[in-house]
């Protein structure tokens, strides 16, 4: 059985090397290997982009790698699931339009504003999902 004092000494030894071992992985983490963000690749339109999709509070029914709401799709990935020619189309719509039942607002984006936010949608698309190459949402359907 350990004294008092080897207990102490015990307990201090395994505080330091855990806290040790937390600042090395908290340094490793913060390395530019480790940088996942793709922000070396936002341009004008990418921003203007992302100003559009704050705007117009589209995060109020979408959501982008798992945040925001669940009412209409998740967008991560959208431009490989839907091609960009759907995703311009459905942004210039002037007509309200009900895709499974949920009624999508006819925005009618002028071309510029939608080709900001296909490549705003092409930037999150190219963000490193670790590994995750789909983010499920609740509305998801199994088409088996």
């Amino acid at each position: 059985m350990l004294s008092k004092k080897q207990a102490r000494a015990f307990f201090l030894g395994g505080t330091v090397v855990t806290f040790l071992i937390f600042i090395v992985l908290t340094i490793f983490s913060f390395s530019k290997a480790q940088d996942q963000s793709n922000d070396g690749n936002i341009t004008e339109a990418v921003v203007r982009g992302k100003q559009i999709w704050e705007d117009n509070n589209c995060m109020g029914c979408h959501t982008i790698m798992g945040e925001g709401a669940y009412y209409a799709p998740e967008l991560t990935k959208v431009i490989e699931r839907r091609g960009k020619g759907y995703i311009k189309a459905v942004l210039m719509t002037p007509v309200a339009w009900e895709p499974n039942g949920r009624k999508m607002v006819a925005y009618g984006f002028s071309e510029e504003e939608a080709l900001d936010l296909i490549e705003f949608f092409d930037w999150i698309d190219n963000i490193d999902l670790n590994g995750f190459d789909t983010v499920v949402s609740p509305l998801a359907k199994d088409d088996n």
